[in-house]
């Protein structure tokens, strides 16, 4: 259920309300937006007559949620969400890039590897850090610091927060975490924005699902991620589901990527899965790039060379402008 209140309603009135559904045994989550505050409610099946909450003061209109996603609805936050990681916006009419290799192979590679994906225009450094060394971490930090990029890396155990939290400003949860419920509530008792992912064979309801489990627990910073779903063709590893993007941005008011190197798993596929991708609406994109692909260490083939890269922002420039965005 979710409670818009009236434009001017004073906080004596808003805490009426709340106290009301507190006492019926629901959780508030309070949204705040420019004109009116928003309260969604999750709680008893044996939920309340709206009419009755419309009849108290200050409230304009409240109404049931019949998705099983009731904070990451779109009517929990009709104008969207748009969060901010390290004074990057993601959500807004900017569309972002995060780019990076695989792996800290080594302090000489990250550095080259932020400084390539600096220069072509990204927004932030993503890389994992070879059995989440805190080393390999710190090297991950100190280039994207030099370079003016934010930290998005994986965590794939609750217990590896506590180290990951001093050096990253986004956690990724990758698509085999996707429904991994103690991570996620771990996740979600933290204030550090959060990538998920969907999950290969997840459908769009369940990723939301999942993301509702992080906003329940209080983080509100939630980015979803596209990275392709498995059907029958075997040309590329999976299939990059474009379609889920503009469902997700009439579903839910949180911002979505895409991860055309995950979902291809082949660098001539990369680029123009990332072109449709910001056509249909994505956020950002999340890209593999490599200053020698040939020579990774791990997902080479999926990697693109920074050059690629570089060619790649230019064109999405021009579609992200076609499309009333900027990059």
């Amino acid at each position: 259920m979710f409670i818009v209140m009236e434009e001017g309603a004073t906080e004596t009135q808003v805490e009426s309300v709340i106290g009301k559904l507190v006492d019926s045994g629901f959780t508030v989550h309070r949204s705040t937006g420019v004109v009116h505050t928003v309260l969604g409610c999750v709680g008893p099946k044996e939920e309340v007559d709206p009419r009755a909450i419309e009849m108290m003061d200050g409230v304009q209109e409240c109404h049931r949620i019949l998705s099983p996603y009731k904070l990451a609805s779109r009517k929990f936050r009709p104008e969207g969400t748009r969060l901010q990681v390290r004074g990057v916006e993601i959500g807004g009419p900017a569309v972002i890039a995060i780019a990076g290799p695989c792996g800290v192979e080594s302090r000489e590679l990250i550095e080259l590897s932020a400084q390539q994906a600096a220069r072509a225009g990204a927004k932030g450094l993503r890389s994992g850090s070879f059995e989440l060394r805190e080393d390999a971490l710190r090297m991950l930090r100190d280039a994207a610091d030099r370079s003016g990029l934010f930290v998005l890396s994986e965590v794939q155990d609750h217990t590896q927060i506590p180290m990951m939290s001093g050096y990253v400003d986004m956690f990724q949860v990758g698509s085999r975490n996707m429904q991994n419920f103690s991570l996620l509530k771990a996740l979600s008792k933290s204030k550090i924005p959060v990538m998920l992912k969907r999950g290969i064979s997840a459908t769009i309801e369940e990723l939301l699902l999942s993301a509702e489990y992080l906003l329940a627990g209080g983080n509100y910073n939630v980015v979803l991620c596209e990275r392709g779903i498995r059907t029958f063709e075997t040309y590329t590893r999976h299939t990059m589901d474009i379609s889920a993007i503009p469902v997700v941005k009439k579903l839910s008011h949180l911002p979505i990527m895409a991860d055309p190197s995950h979902a291809t798993g082949r660098r001539d596929k990369v680029i123009p899965m990332a072109r449709a991708a910001v056509a249909a609406g994505a956020d950002g994109i999340l890209v593999e790039v490599h200053p020698t692909p040939d020579k990774a260490l791990s997902d080479g083939a999926q990697s693109l060379f920074p050059n690629q890269f570089e060619e790649l922002m230019r064109q999405l420039r021009m579609i992200a402008a076609a499309v009333g965005r900027t990059i």
